[in-house]
């Protein structure tokens, strides 16, 4: 292993040969890693590997701007209504499913989503407030 000198593993190279070695060609991540992003792809090309296609999105945070996630004791989705909360992830980011999908299946949602994904409205916002 190797190891930085404040005794920390070196992620980012483990990332970088773990991502390789799995073959992973797209990563989407927050915008808050950006930063890691850059050192990956440093490593990348110093390591001959090839690079994936990197995609950042917006971090949601509350109304006083924190981060959205477990360790912030955020309130999990709800399992038991997977169409409604992807119907409101895709409103969140802002890909503006059609009204006439606001009851289809999870299904129907993921096939609208892949066919209708569109960057463009999160370019350039590292946060978007979650309402």
């Amino acid at each position: 292993m190797i190891r930085r000198r404040d005794s920390l593993f070196a992620y980012q190279l483990a990332v970088v040969v773990d991502d390789a070695a799995q073959n992973v060609t797209h990563v989407v991540r927050g915008a808050d890693l950006l930063g890691s992003t850059a050192r990956q792809i440093a490593l990348q090309a110093a390591l001959g590997l090839t690079t994936p296609e990197y995609a950042h999105l917006p971090l949601a945070i509350d109304a006083n701007g924190i981060k959205l996630s477990k360790s912030t004791g955020a309130a999990a989705i709800d399992a038991r209504q997977p169409a409604r909360e992807l119907w409101r992830t895709l409103q969140f980011l802002k890909q503006g499913p059609p009204p006439n999908l606001r009851r289809a299946s999870v299904a129907t949602l993921w096939e609208w989503a892949i066919e209708h994904w569109q960057a463009q409205p999160l370019a350039g916002l590292r946060q978007m407030e979650l309402v």
